[in-house]
């Protein structure tokens, strides 16, 4: 019989703790995003910059510098995005949580493939190793991101970051 009680309290643990893990990972670390802010790395000044916006949408979460995502949709057409502003060649956007239905990973991704969509450099090392890229479809629709840089891959991989990198900043709490 005690082995009964016994083997009942695990499962019930291992359950409860499985139901709490996956709550955490798609549900709870994840909030709003109060700033609303989209910029574009100018291919003159090399800076980001604003660009015109609505319909902003954006979460985040402290747990993880890639967990960034956001849509929004914007009047700027992509043969003014890409005479403006820093293009990129490859780009793959990161899957969200399924509640967050403006932002489909794959739907970008082939819009992208497809070229009906352009990705841009938004912001480098929004934190170290971590750039803030934007993908705009050709009617307007935007989506943003988090991407690991080649510092970034270096530096959490665990290779020797070099001098081509920026300082990474000492953690202290």
């Amino acid at each position: 019989m005690n082995g009964k009680i016994i083997g009942v309290a695990i499962m019930l643990s291992a359950l409860i703790g499985g139901i709490s893990l996956y709550y955490l990972q798609i549900y709870g670390f994840y909030e709003d995003v109060a700033i609303e802010d989209v910029q574009l790395v100018s291919v003159v000044s090399d800076l980001p910059e604003p660009i015109p916006f609505a319909n902003f949408e954006a979460i985040d979460a402290d747990s993880s510098p890639i967990r960034y995502r956001a849509c929004f949709t914007t009047d700027l057409s992509l043969a003014l995005l890409s005479e403006t502003y820093v293009g990129l060649e490859n780009a793959t956007p990161r899957n969200a949580p399924g509640w967050f239905e403006c932002f489909d990973a794959e739907a970008i991704g082939a819009e992208l493939a497809a070229g009906t969509a352009l990705p841009f450099l938004s912001q480098k090392n929004v934190e170290f190793g971590v750039d803030r890229i934007v993908a705009i479809t050709a009617d307007g629709r935007g989506y943003a991101w988090h991407e690991l840089n080649d510092c970034g891959e270096k530096a959490y991989d665990g290779t020797i970051v070099g001098e081509e990198c920026p300082r990474r900043p000492d953690i202290t709490q």
